[in-house]
Order: structure tokens, then C-alpha cells, then sequence
């Protein structure tokens, strides 16, 4: 999406109730190509993910007990940007006209001659209800729905709801009203049985959601004895009573499990959404960044005379990529290849050249220098020694040797050049760094040799032995060459994915979480 017309205009957005998959379309269009993004503590990082990373990020949410942003502060600091000309997205959780001071800051703005568009946002009110397994409205137990603030001041001495006309809705729908649970409880069973059930979900529709249900007699004591706190939505009503049959989202087979996932920034996404489909929570760790080499002139040339290779063998979708970023610099593209064939490490890489519209002519078996060397042999690529065969390398910094010296023993005519380097990631990881020191961890995957190394050096001698110590925690690999690595650095490891892939990690995962 481009907004080239739209400079100095304010789009109030709703980040939803916190599962990115519930971001709307427009959005997140509006998150990836922004100048600034102002946002609340409740949008999830998922979503901040997405953000254009060229743009300004301002914080204006309550953390850990400290003091949130004034409303004034926020509303002068989208006037003055707005008039410098900047497109900017005020990321609210949930929708920002539902109890999210949206139309305050609208009317401000408007006021003052900046332009304002309102994207509506999927409201915690029908999604963490929805996610515990309950439907705000059903034929047989509610025809109607009211969304309440439970965040009354609890000094006023009466109330400003008229309880006794709420307690005639089907369905109640309390937002940020923990604190006030006792009051709610005691105001609507002045109007309704004491029996009339009553459920809180905390987190609603992320994998760190939990939910209790009880009834208006002793729902303060169960929350208090579940240790829910907020964010938490209080749901009342005969709804209650399909919570069991409809609770889905509690019901999958990770739900509850916290996983660290140390890929690049990049490239753990599809890892991590892997793992949220199946209800686990991935706590994205960031050990490498892919950065292109200092010293570009051997790739560049070597991909200048493509054509002139009877092999391009491409290890990683990394490698795909810097190759045809490469190829576009240069203003050309797959033709490139001319008769050259081309073999794939893996399925990712097979794919990733697919949707550049190049099909690998080979991918072995397993994902090894020493398997891909079999498959060609096997191919009868060595059967001729004269010409010898030519292949093209487009590899990291940190790429084994065991292929080049392998292909050369078979009298190979080997060129190797660094497509792209791997470097030490050192933003990101604090969810996970938190995570681990609490002891909070079931898993934490490991995709390469990289990702171990720096998932040891980023943590340190101290911290890496204090989580290591924890029973719960398995460390799982990949493929064998990262496994040996791993018994390098004395990582314990606690399984080995049969494929060497995502999925095969994700299975992995499956039986030793599901255990």
C-alpha cells in the first residue's frame, strides 16, 4: 500500500486484541509503510514486527507498574508531528472508539486542523470471550450483548452504570475490570441469581491467554486462587455454559508451551507462526542478522558469468536471495542461468528459488554437504572428467568446508564466493532473555551452528548455566551438523528433527512437548 497523498494525516488504528492474525488488512498496510508509529503497551510485538523499519517508534503505554504517557502529551505529539508532514498511525489495542479514548483524540486533532481516518479493530469484547469458548450471543441464551467499563473509580460512592437495566442483557462484557471484580459481583447480584455464571480471560487470544469461570457468588475467590490478573475481559452471562464444548483455541496441542525460537530477525517468522497454530507461545531470539559481504567484487563477478557454471548450488534461501538481489543490481534476472543447472539444500531453498522461477534440477535427500555430493555422483555429474564439471558456490561467511573440498576431490572445478555474511544480532531478545531467567521456558530451537554459538555468547557463562539447570527446558536441533555443534558448546540436546526442515523441527517439538 502507498499513501503518497495522505502526508500529515493521522490514522487511528486497532491493533486488535492481541493475535496479530486478527490484524486487519488495512491495518497492517497502514503499520508497514508509516513514518511514526505511536502505540500502547497491549499491541502485541508480532504486529511492532511489522512496522516500516524506517519508522519513527514513539511508546506511549503503562509497563511494569511505571506511569503512563498523559493524554495531553499524546494528543500535542500527534499535532506537531502530523503538521511536519508525517503519516502516522496511533496503534491502539482493540478498536480505538471502544474504551480506547479514540474520538478524544480525533476531536483534538480535528480541532486543530489535522486530518484524521479511523481503521475499526476486532474488539477483545467478542475475541477473548470467543477464544475461551464462548459466544457473546446464542439463540438459546442471549439475544443481546452489552460492553461495559468495569474501571470505575472505587472511591465514588455510587456508581454511574444502571445495573439494574444491565442485568436485564444477555451478555455482560466488563473490560479492565479485575480490580473492581468484587464490586461488579456484588452490584449484579442485587439484580440477578447468585448462581448466574461469570468468566474472566486474561490475555485473551494469545498463547499466554488463561481463563477461570465460576458464578457471581464466587468468581472473586477462583480468580484469586487462579492468580488471573489484568489484561483480563469479565464475561457474564448463560453463555458461560458452552465454554467446554466451544473452547478451541485452549484445546491445542502446544497451548501453554513457551518456545524460544534463535533464527534471524528475518527469518523467524515462519517458524514462530508454525508454533502459534499450534497454541505455543514463540519467544522470537534473534542470534544472527544477514548482512551482505564487506568486500562485494568476487560475487558480483562470479554472478556476472552465471551462465558460465555447469552447477549453482545454493544452501539456504539466504543464499537464493542475495543471489537475485545481486542479479537485479546488475538489471537482469532468471534468464541469468542460461543452461546452467541448479541443486538446492533443502526444501525452503528449493521453494524460495520456485517463486523466482527457477525449478532445482536437484535437492538430495538430507540437507548435508555430504548428501548433495552423493546426489550428483549419483546423477553421473563426475562420469566425465574432462571438461570438469563447473560449480558455483554461493555461500555464507561461515559455511562448512566439507562441500568445496568434497566436489574438488571428485575433480570438480570449484568457484566459491560469500553471497552474504552472518553477524551477531544484539536487539531483540529481551521477551526471551525474561522468559528464560524466570524459568519460564519448555523449548528453544536451534536451525544452525550460528544460532547456537550466539545463543551461548549472548547469554554468557552465568545466565546460559542457570537456564540449562532447569528440568523443563529441552534443546532441540535441527539437523546434525548444528547437533554437533551443540555437543561443542555443551548444549544439552534433547532431540534431532528426523527432517531437517521447519516441519521437521515442529514435529520434534509436537513429541517432546506432547510427552
Amino acid at each position: 500500500m502507498s499513501i503518497p497523498d495522505t502526508a500529515g494525516t493521522v490514522y487511528l488504528v486497532g491493533a486488535g486484541p492481541g493475535d496479530p492474525g486478527l490484524l486487519t488488512v488495512k491495518a497492517r498496510e497502514l503499520v508497514e509503510c508509516c513514518d511514526l508509529l505511536v502505540y500502547d503497551a497491549l499491541v502485541s510485538p508480532a504486529i511492532m514486527a511489522m512496522a516500516n523499519p524506517k519508522a519513527e517508534r514513539i511508546f506511549v503505554g503503562k509497563r511494569g507498574g511505571e506511569s503512563s504517557a498523559k493524554q495531553d502529551d499524546i494528543n500535542s505529539v500527534l499535532a506537531d508531528r502530523a503538521r511536519e508532514g508525517k503519516t502516522i498511525v496511533r496503534l491502539k489495542g482493540g478498536d480505538p472508539y471502544l474504551f480506547g479514548r479514540g474520538a478524544e483524540e480525533a476531536l483534538f486533532l480535528l480541532d486543530r486542523g489535522v486530518r484524521v481516518e479511523v481503521v475499526p479493530g476486532v474488539t477483545a469484547g467478542i475475541a477473548a470471550p470467543a477464544y475461551a469458548g464462548i459466544p457473546v450471543t446464542h439463540r438459546e441464551h442471549a439475544s443481546a450483548v452489552a460492553f461495559v467499563t468495569g474501571h470505575e473509580d472505587p472511591d465514588k460512592p455510587e456508581s454511574a452504570l444502571d445495573w439494574a437495566a444491565l442485568s436485564k442483557v444477555g451478555t455482560l462484557c466488563f473490560y479492565m475490570g479485575v480490580k473492581n471484580l468484587g464490586r461488579i459481583a456484588g452490584e449484579l447480584s442485587k439484580h440477578l441469581p447468585r448462581t448466574t455464571p461469570v468468566a474472566l480471560v486474561q490475555w485473551g487470544t494469545t498463547p499466554k491467554q488463561r481463563s477461570v469461570a465460576g458464578t457471581l457468588a464466587d468468581i472473586e475467590q477462583k480468580v484469586a486462587d487462579a492468580g488471573i490478573q489484568a489484561p483480563a475481559l469479565t464475561v457474564v452471562g448463560n453463555v458461560i455454559a458452552l465454554r467446554e464444548r466451544l473452547n478451541f483455541f485452549e484445546q491445542r496441542p502446544l497451548f501453554g508451551k513457551r518456545v524460544v525460537v534463535t533464527r534471524s530477525r528475518a527469518q523467524a517468522s515462519d517458524l514462530a507462526e508454525h508454533l502459534e497454530a499450534l497454541g505455543a507461545q514463540a519467544l522470537r531470539f534473534p542470534t544472527i542478522r544477514i548482512a551482505p559481504p564487506e568486500d562485494t567484487r568476487s560475487f558480483s563477478a562470479a554472478v556476472g558469468k552465471l551462465a558460465n557454471f555447469g552447477w549453482v548450488v545454493l544452501t539456504s534461501v539466504n543464499g537464493v536471495d542475495a543471489l537475485f538481489e545481486e542479479l537485479d543490481r546488475q538489471n537482469r534476472d532468471a534468464r541469468a542461468f542460461g543452461a546452467a543447472k541448479v541443486a538446492a539444500i533443502g526444501p525452503a531453498t528449493r521453494d524460495r528459488l520456485a517463486a523466482r522461477g527457477i525449478k532445482a534440477d536437484l535437492v538430495p535427500p538430507q540437507y548435508v554437504a555430504e548428501s548433495i555430493v552423493a546426489s550428483l555422483k549419483d546423477a553421473g555429474v563426475f562420469a566425465k572428467k574432462d571438461p570438469a564439471p563447473r560449480f558455483l558456490l554461493a555461500r555464507a561467511d561461515i559455511a562448512r568446508s566439507a562441500l568445496p573440498e568434497q566436489l574438488r576431490e571428485l575433480g570438480a572445478d570449484v568457484t566459491e564466493t560469500i553471497a552474504y555474511t552472518t553477524v551477531l544480532e544484539t536487539e531483540g531478545q529481551d521477551e526471551a532473555l525474561a522468559a528464560l531467567a524466570a524459568g519460564e521456558v519448555d523449548a528453544v530451537t536451534f536451525t544452525s551452528s550460528s544460532t547456537a554459538r550466539n545463543f551461548a555468547e549472548i547469554l554468557g557463562k552465568e545466565r546460559l548455566a542457570k537456564a540449562l539447570a532447569l528440568p523443563r527446558l529441552k534443546c532441540l536441533s535441527i539437523g546434525p551438523i548444528t547437533s554437533a555443534t551443540m555437543r561443542e558448546l555443551k548444549l544439552p540436546l534433547h532431540g534431532e528433527a528426523a527432517e531437517h526442515d521447519i516441519p521437521g523441527l515442529v514435529a520434534l517439538l509436537r513429541k517432546t512437548l506432547e510427552a
